[in-house]
């Protein structure tokens, strides 16, 4: 686990597979990361977090940044 890192961290799959599929380049496939995440036993929380933390870049909980762009307008 990197430091800083949440506890659920240690737990998430995507810390166990190539990191730059979850950031891909503008216009690149999200697909791979999101397989990862449909899986991951942590998504939620992640999602979570990305949330609390204004994340902007990645895929975080399965969600690209526009879709928790969407998710959070929804929830406020």
């Amino acid at each position: 686990m990197e430091y800083g890192s949440p506890a659920w961290y240690e737990l998430a799959l995507c810390a166990q597979t190539d990191p730059e599929a979850f950031f891909p380049e503008k216009g690149g496939s999200t697909r791979e990361a999101k397989r990862v995440c449909a899986s991951c036993p942590v998504a939620k929380k992640c999602l979570e977090y990305a949330l609390e933390n204004d994340e902007r870049f990645g895929i975080w909980g399965g969600k690209s940044e526009r879709e928790r762009r969407l998710l959070k307008r929804r929830i406020s």
